[in-house]
């Protein structure tokens, strides 16, 4: 999961990949997800899973559960 780091922007971006860098180096030079753009990122949560299945579903469901999106950010402050 990331978080913007652009001033006066609270914004957070879950998504999944086979490698996390790449991705975020995409986002911070506006090349990744339409979503990201225009905004700077960091790393606040990641986690390995064996098969893209497993980790797409992981993703929906963190999508979707603003609450424990939250609690994630509380934790990385």
């Amino acid at each position: 999961m990331l978080i913007s780091i652009t001033k006066n922007k609270k914004k957070t971006y879950v998504g999944y990949t086979n490698n996390l860098n790449n991705r975020l180096k995409k986002h911070n030079s506006s090349k990744g997800a339409k979503s990201t753009k225009g905004y700077k990122w960091k790393i606040i949560f990641s986690k390995k899973f064996s098969s893209k299945n497993q980790a797409m579903s992981y993703e929906y469901k963190l999508k979707k559960d603003r609450k424990k999106r939250l609690t994630i950010v509380e934790k990385s402050r």
